[in-house]
């Protein structure tokens, strides 16, 4: 069940308004899971049907990522145009767990007729690198936006070509910059032994899921064994399998993706009654759910890392037409997020790779 808001007691019904989008990558952005091109997702409006609330409409964004485990983008444009133009917050609540990205759609725009009373402040952004060598030009403009976090997409080449890169981009670190290496599950044990044995010692802030999603025990078992902290991601993708993990006693970082999460307001109330050490992470949205990601950034308790919302550069477009209109502001490609600003994001055409255990379930957009 989605946030009981106080219009959800009544009968207050909205109309929906959906556009699906494809944004276009710069360039492809290779990872273990394969090559993304571009990113396709739905925007949605709700828009009070009442006509003392009218003028007034909530913003939400459904940006699915089946490769994680989430609907994919048929299975949510079905949904969305069987509610035939309308719906309820007592229907939104009811949107099944199968469903996630529409979840944290639709209930993000609902949230969005309730306007925050205590106004975002300055949070720290991690930037994320270009895989393979690409990472070490000099000239990226990512080395020069105040970054105190960067990312870098590891299992992506032959590990031992990445482990002489990983030297060359540590020496690259300016003073004071920590690292984050994501394989995105793509390493085999012995190679896992093998990135951590190099990350001692250095300015990494934790290895992100270095194996796949069914080897729980033996990512456990690692972060017994070494100092550099691991982070789940895959792993906990939704919100049934992050419950599954913290009830079988994770003790280190867990990485959320609140796009494919499912509610939001299921993620506040877990946060405020337990306490996790959680990252949150973009799944390359656009603005529209980005403003929802700098909301519950806002509103989770003990959220000191650096959120994973450093992607604005990989778009050719920062706009969105008529539906850049929802108040975003413009998100600033920088280190640093300040209210006002605004940005976009993608996922949606993908060139699977053969190693790993992402468990597609495809959108017609996978390339095998």
């Amino acid at each position: 069940m989605g946030i009981n808001f106080h219009n959800s007691q009544n009968k207050a019904r909205y109309q929906v308004r959906i556009e699906p989008y494809s944004r276009r990558f710069k360039q492809p952005l290779q990872t273990h899971h394969g090559l993304w091109r571009d990113r396709q997702g739905i925007w949605i409006q709700l828009c009070p049907m009442a006509a003392s609330e009218a003028g007034e409409c909530g913003w939400g964004e459904i940006a699915p990522l089946p490769e994680f485990g989430s609907e994919n983008l048929t299975e949510a444009l079905h949904f969305c145009q069987s509610l035939r133009g309308e719906i309820s917050p007592e229907e939104i609540n009811s949107i099944p767990d199968d469903l996630p990205a529409c979840q944290f759609g639709f209930e993000s725009a609902l949230m969005d007729l309730h306007p925050l009373e205590n106004p975002p402040h300055l949070m720290n952004i991690c930037g994320l690198l270009p895989t393979g060598k690409a990472a070490l030009d000099p000239k990226l403009p990512i080395w020069n936006q105040g970054y105190a976090t960067l990312k870098w997409k590891i299992a992506v080449t032959e590990i031992s070509q990445e482990l002489a890169l990983f030297q060359d981009l540590l020496w690259m670190l300016p003073e004071g910059v920590k690292l984050r290496l994501d394989a995105n599950g793509g390493l085999t044990e012995a190679e896992a032994h093998q990135w951590l044995q190099a990350c001692e010692h250095q300015p990494v802030e934790f290895l992100e899921q270095p194996l796949g999603r069914s080897e729980f025990e033996a990512m456990l078992a690692l972060s017994h064994e070494y100092e550099t902290p691991l982070a789940l991601d895959e792993s906990i993708a939704t919100w049934q399998q992050f419950l599954q993990v913290y009830h079988r006693g994770w003790p280190s970082i867990m990485v959320i993706k609140p796009a494919i999460f499912g509610f939001p307001s299921r993620l506040i109330e877990f946060c405020h009654a337990h306490p996790v050490d959680i990252v949150l992470s973009s799944v390359f949205e656009t603005a529209i759910a980005r403003k929802m990601l700098f909301r519950l950034a806002t509103t989770l308790p003990n959220l000191d890392r650096a959120l994973g919302l450093g992607t604005d550069r990989w778009f050719e477009d920062g706009g969105m037409g008529e539906w850049g209109n929802g108040g975003m502001g413009e998100w600033g490609d920088t280190g640093r997020w300040r209210r006002g600003d605004a940005g976009t994001r993608g996922h949606g055409e993908m060139e699977t790779r053969g190693r790993g255990d992402a468990g597609t379930r495809g959108d017609g957009d996978a390339k095998k």
